[in-house]
């Protein structure tokens, strides 16, 4: 079979992937394998469009075809890494396109973790080895005025309760949109996210904001008065509407943050030792305490045992990855990396002993299984296992 048979290639491919490749086309594809270069190969996988992301779909592999298919992952994924620069060493987590989703079932978005030079080879872990859980979603309660709440992600769309003169309402996209005339009598809601869930709302006066797993937005139904002031808990990412006579305000745990129409990002989660303030777009001035500082856009203020401290040049991509749709980690601690996993998928967390002295570093997909995240983590060396929804990390 030539290499340059794309189309017959990528077809096979994705049969492979479904389980439906067999006979005549399972030789040829395995021929293919032997021959292809990895450049080739990952080029292949990056435009197969009909790759499954259930489990159980996947026929089983043979030890040489397992070996070879592994190789050519291994050539194409070291191909794309960065020259080391020195320093500490860290755990590269490393995309590999849809590859992972032919190598071990696990479907699109899934990541490798690579350990530096010279550690023990990786082990394949089987899909039987891990029990599967679907990631988080756009899930949400809604609780109103007078008490009565909303479970958000089961609701029709539609008009969901009228509050004086303003509306609320779900629409088809799933966003929850405030509309109406503001009133005399300011009644104040509250949307909280539960750990696996995430939502997007619309304030009455335009703002947006995108909240994150186990966070909490509470916000008058419409604004009145001389500034427009809400209270965040956990993370949230804010797109305010302009009102320059009528400042935007964000309080979150000890930080106040004002704001006249900008993007930004707070994440204010009660079991991280710092809470960041992110700014995108626009100006902002964060206080606490005594202290305030005044952002440019790509700054960040960090609040750490209640001391303010300015970041001039923040990572922007990995502040807002939540909000697009992945994890991102640079030089993360294994514990940070394990908080944000157990947010999305709803676990609870156990080490035994102390954690790994551990880094890493690069991407996950939110859309993966969580059983892809684990092979991911096991695939590094950090030996880990899931009971129910406890997730143990050992020594």
């Amino acid at each position: 079979m030539k290499a340059n048979d794309q189309e017959q290639i990528i077809r096979m491919l994705e049969q492979y992937a479904n389980g439906t490749l067999s006979g005549e086309d399972a030789v040829r594809f395995q021929s293919w394998l032997a021959e292809v270069s990895p450049a080739e190969f990952h080029a292949a996988l990056d435009q197969c469009q009909d790759l499954p992301a259930p489990l159980g779909a996947y026929p089983a592999m043979s030890d040489a075809f397992r070996e070879a298919l592994e190789r050519k992952l291994d050539a194409a994924t070291l191909a794309a890494l960065p020259a080391p620069t020195g320093g500490r060493k860290r755990h590269l987590l490393v995309r590999v396109a849809a590859a992972a989703a032919v190598l071990i079932g696990i479907g699109t978005g899934i990541y490798y973790l690579w350990r530096p030079a010279g550690s023990p080879g990786k082990q394949l872990v089987t899909a039987a080895a891990v029990a599967d859980q679907a990631p988080g979603g756009n899930r949400a309660l809604l609780t109103l005025a007078d008490g009565s709440t909303i479970v958000l992600d089961s609701a029709r769309d539609g008009l969901l309760a009228q509050q004086g003169a303003t509306q609320v309402i779900k629409l088809k996209n799933g966003q929850l949109s405030y509309k109406g005339a503001a009133s005399n009598t300011l009644t104040y809601n509250t949307i909280s996210t539960p750990r696996g869930g995430q939502y997007q709302i619309a304030l009455a006066d335009g703002t947006v904001v995108w909240l994150n797993a186990a966070s909490s937005l509470r916000f008058p139904s419409h604004f009145g008065g001389s500034s427009r002031e809400v209270e965040l808990t956990g993370e949230g990412y804010f797109e305010v509407a302009p009102m320059a006579n009528q400042p935007f305000r964000v309080k979150a745990g000890n930080t106040t943050v004002d704001v006249l129409g900008t993007h930004f990002n707070i994440n204010a989660y009660t079991d991280e030792q710092t809470q960041t303030t992110t700014l995108v777009e626009g100006a902002v001035r964060c206080r606490q305490g005594n202290s305030d500082v005044v952002l440019k856009p790509g700054q960040q203020a960090q609040v750490n045992n209640e001391a303010l401290r300015l970041v001039k040049m923040a990572d922007l991509e990995q502040v807002l990855a939540w909000k697009n749709g992945y994890f991102q980690f640079d030089g993360t601690p294994l514990p940070q990396l394990i908080r944000q996993i157990a947010r999305w998928y709803d676990l609870e967390v156990q080490y035994e002993g102390q954690p790994p002295a551990r880094e890493f570093s690069g991407k996950i997909s939110r859309t993966a299984y969580l059983s892809g995240v684990m092979k991911a983590l096991q695939l590094s060396d950090v030996h880990c296992r899931l009971e129910g929804k406890r997730l143990i990390i050992l020594p």
